[in-house]
């Protein structure tokens, strides 16, 4: 997809979201959002490193369908975790930014959660 295209699908994704999380949600919420889902551990409170760790959950589960991460099981204590496969090439702030976007509209969409 292009930019202009990964912008069109994510504001799809956005005004989902807007009815239960409010209009000015960021990706950073949303990241947080998908990490939560993703440890599936229910509404509970989080310290700050753990915050950290949901957040961190919700990109390696965007990048794995990249290649950039593979999935490798859950902890003791039901974290997942994953390996690196491949370091992420170089990216200028403007194209992190499309890449994250991109992969939380896919994560959207293959979860069947907008069109």
């Amino acid at each position: 997809m292009n930019k202009e295209e990964v912008d069109a699908e994510y504001i799809k994704v956005l005004e989902v979201l807007a009815p239960q999380f409010g209009e000015d949600i960021d990706e950073q919420a949303i990241l947080f959002l998908i990490g939560v889902q993703e440890l599936g551990k229910g509404n509970i409170k989080f310290k700050k490193q753990e915050k950290l760790d949901v957040m961190h959950i919700a990109i390696c589960t965007l990048l794995t369908p990249y290649g950039y991460y593979e999935y490798e099981g859950l902890d003791k204590d039901g974290w997942p975790h994953w390996k690196v496969n491949e370091k992420l090439p170089p990216l200028k702030p403007m194209q992190q930014q499309l890449l994250i976007k991109q992969a939380i509209v896919e994560y959207f969409k293959a979860n069947e959660l907008v069109e």
